[in-house]
């Protein structure tokens, strides 16, 4: 079925790129199964990470939003197309411009200009006439002009549509910027909360250890178990303390990832994350709506479709330069030999009328342009087949690992409360001597085992919830 499907679309893009400049971005064909809602809310969350009620993660969002450097980057580049996009725009207005000019001037006795006074007066009297027109003089000139093209082909109209475009690819590109640095943020931060829960299973583990070698001491000194069981309650100490150097090693480089992230120099996180208890809670289902029109808010896909209307509209620049251009142009100039009469009417001197730019001859420059620029929205419209196909599977993929986290996480809670059912009943019967430590160590060492299968299954299922945020576009809006 889904083969089928993705046919149809990718027939659809190709055939759709042939009919030229007029042609729009199809919606993203999605799986059929995907078409039924199965979220808990009709629209997605803004601001999801906020449904982890941590009051920590949620300054460390903003604070990271507001202060990364790749996102510091992509609003510039916003703010640059936003620029681009008015210089565009602004061809469609008449072009006026405003001049003012003084000289002081003279004529040479022995040029061109005097050239024709002497085929018309030879003689002194020619020469009297040369002299009193290279006597120097002073012009005085000021006015504007104005030009405006007509956009008859479309030619403007199209480049500001490019220009529209590539705002919208740059603000998708700040969107997608801005949903990678808060998956990264709030996944690090659960995996720093998850290692530091690791870090807590291992020190009260630890300190169970260390009880029980001291009860296996007493216990020896009165003869009621030999030197093995204290031997081995004590290899088990060491076991259990042998785990806490390196969750304190992924602990800190964890602060640092964040720190990184925020664009905060070392150890500036340290304060508050080190030594603070976890306070957040796992969400338990996916405010997602459905996955069909959620998908299209990715910044991918919207940057992919924003890409294809860009060079769609640059074929319609490329046409419009095979044909005339034509401009109208005016201008009034006052120009006078004296100041005083600089404001006179008579030192008027205008033009108007309407001008043509006619291509006769370039080589197939233009057409080649064309042709050009038509291989540039096929490669756009492959591009967007190509982004809506991994959307595809990103989301599925991200579904399917969130549900299957939760089954297992399920399962392990119920494992949980029967190793602390065991062990509880184990170490009793241990210490009253009902039995030998092998079943009281085997006891506490599936409980352990337990616990941090649990806590490590907690933090799954965190980071698989972020990744499905993230697949579905976190429901970034411009």
């Amino acid at each position: 079925m889904r083969s089928k499907l993705w046919i149809i679309v990718s027939s659809t893009l190709l055939s759709a790129c042939a009919v030229g400049p007029n042609f729009e971005a199809p919606e993203p064909a999605l799986p059929q199964q995907w078409r039924a809602t199965t979220a808990t809310n009709d629209a997605v969350e803004h601001e999801w990470w906020k449904q982890f009620n941590d009051a920590t993660l949620d300054a460390l969002v903003e604070r990271a939003l507001a202060s990364n450097a790749q996102v510091q980057v992509a609003t510039l580049r916003v703010v640059q197309s936003r620029l681009v996009r008015g210089v565009e725009a602004g061809a469609r207005w008449p072009q006026v411009n405003a001049s003012a000019a003084y000289s002081r001037e003279r004529q040479s006795e022995n040029g061109t200009a005097t050239r024709l006074i002497d085929l018309i007066a030879p003689g002194p009297g020619g020469q009297e006439i040369i002299q009193l027109l290279s006597d120097p003089f002073s012009v005085y000139q000021g006015g504007f002009d104005v030009g405006w093209e007509l956009d008859l082909w479309g030619r403007v109209r199209r480049s500001v549509e490019a220009a529209d475009a590539n705002l919208r690819m740059s603000e998708e590109d700040l969107h997608d910027a801005q949903l990678s640095l808060v998956g990264d943020v709030v996944r690090s931060y659960l995996e720093l909360r998850g290692v530091q829960d690791q870090l807590r299973i291992a020190n009260a583990d630890a300190a169970a250890s260390a009880d029980l070698v001291q009860l296996t001491e007493y216990r020896v000194k009165g003869g009621l178990v030999d030197q093995l069981d204290l031997a081995t309650q004590r290899a088990r100490l060491a076991e259990s303390r042998s785990n806490i150097p390196p969750l304190r090693q992924q602990e800190i480089q964890l602060v640092s990832a964040l720190a990184v992230l925020l664009n905060a120099e070392p150890g500036a996180l340290d304060a508050q994350l080190t030594g603070t208890p976890s306070s957040f809670t796992l969400p338990s289902a996916i405010a997602g709506g459905v996955p069909s029109e959620v998908a299209r808010r990715r910044p991918d896909i919207q940057r992919a479709e924003a890409q294809l209307q860009a060079v769609t509209a640059e074929i319609g620049v490329a046409v419009a330069d095979l044909y005339p251009r034509f401009t109208l142009t005016g201008s009034f100039v006052q120009q006078s030999l004296s100041a005083s009469d600089f404001f006179d009417w008579g030192s008027r001197q205008w033009s108007v009328g309407p001008s043509l730019s006619l291509p006769i001859f370039d080589g197939g420059r233009r057409r080649t342009a064309v042709e050009l620029r038509k291989l540039d929205q096929q490669q756009a419209a492959v591009t967007y087949q190509q982004t809506v196909l991994r959307a595809w599977h990103e989301i599925e993929n991200a579904l399917s690992g969130f549900s299957a986290e939760q089954e297992h996480n399920r399962e392990l809670a119920t494992a949980l409360a029967a190793s602390r059912d065991a062990y509880e009943i184990a170490r009793v019967r241990y210490n009253h001597g009902m039995i030998n430590y092998l079943a009281e160590l085997d006891a506490r060492r599936t409980l352990f085992q337990t616990e941090r299968a649990y806590s490590q299954s907690n933090t799954q299922l965190g980071t698989q919830w972020v990744a499905v945020y993230k697949a579905l576009g976190g429901a970034w809006t411009p």
